[in-house]
């Protein structure tokens, strides 16, 4: 399997301060990117689902549409946050797109932080969890500590990926692979961020022990304020857990369910 992990920053380019800008020119330059690339499953950080700076059009759509894939999405905030009321700000998500057909979606929200959503998305063979974490570190902790309690419940083999905001360095995600048993694609550890003059590793994408990884890349484009993360690997089966689908729901992590 090939996953493309970006965090896209709304199509909006390199410079942060680009945030109120027109994205549809370069949405189309990210597209083409991803197009060439082939990716089987991709997973976007910071996409737009319908702000004036897309013309009021969802930008996972748009792309699901030109590539011929799959989506699944959601707004990243809580279900009663504040932001969801927010103009522009309440446009704001993360996503999937999937060559093949999604067996089954759900939506997981922290219970602390300002952007709470996790995607977990079932596919034929695997797990796959998608999360925008916290800038602070304290509320950044509590969210690894409830990611630890969803990759501790999950009997296939996972992947955990997103733009972590590991400010902390090194020591900060070892303690999050040494609980959870998990492993880092990136060996080398490559920088991530920023795009223009990386130095900083952001972006991860962690595995269970049965996926090996093939090939792992951090291809140097400028779409965005943060490299693309680029994997190959192969998933180990042992025996066929899988499930039938279910209803996609969505959850409070470390509170009671809630379904929608």
């Amino acid at each position: 399997m090939r996953f493309l992990l970006y965090n896209i920053c709304y199509a909006t380019g390199p410079r942060v301060h680009n945030y109120a800008r027109s994205s549809r020119k370069n949405l189309e330059r990210i597209t083409e990117f991803v197009r060439d690339l082939e990716p089987d499953l991709i997973g976007l950080i910071e996409v737009d689902h319908g702000s004036y700076r897309t013309g009021g059009k969802n930008q996972i759509e748009q792309m699901a549409e030109s590539l011929g894939h799959y989506h699944s999405h959601a707004i990243k905030y809580g279900q009663d946050s504040f932001w969801r009321h927010v103009p522009v700000v309440k446009k704001q998500g993360n996503a999937f797109l999937a060559r093949d057909r999604i067996r089954n979606e759900t939506f997981h929200f922290f219970k602390h932080g300002m952007k709470r959503l996790v995607i977990e998305l079932e596919l034929e063979h695997i797990v796959i969890y998608l999360a925008h974490l916290s800038l602070g570190a304290r509320t950044r902790h509590y969210q690894l500590d409830a990611l630890y309690e969803l990759v501790k419940k999950t009997e296939r083999p996972c992947v955990v990926a997103g733009d972590f905001n590991m400010l902390w360095g090194e020591r900060e995600i070892d303690m999050f692979l040494a609980a959870t048993g998990l492993q880092d694609a990136n060996t080398e550890r490559l920088p991530t961020y920023p795009s223009r003059s990386p130095r900083r590793y952001l972006d991860f994408v962690l595995h269970s022990q049965e996926i090996k990884i093939r090939n792992f890349q951090v291809p140097l484009v400028a779409f965005s304020d943060h490299l693309p993360v680029l994997v190959d690997f192969d998933v180990e089966i042992e025996n066929d857990h899988r499930k039938a689908p279910r209803e996609s729901h969505c959850y409070c992590l470390q509170n009671d369910l809630v379904l929608v």
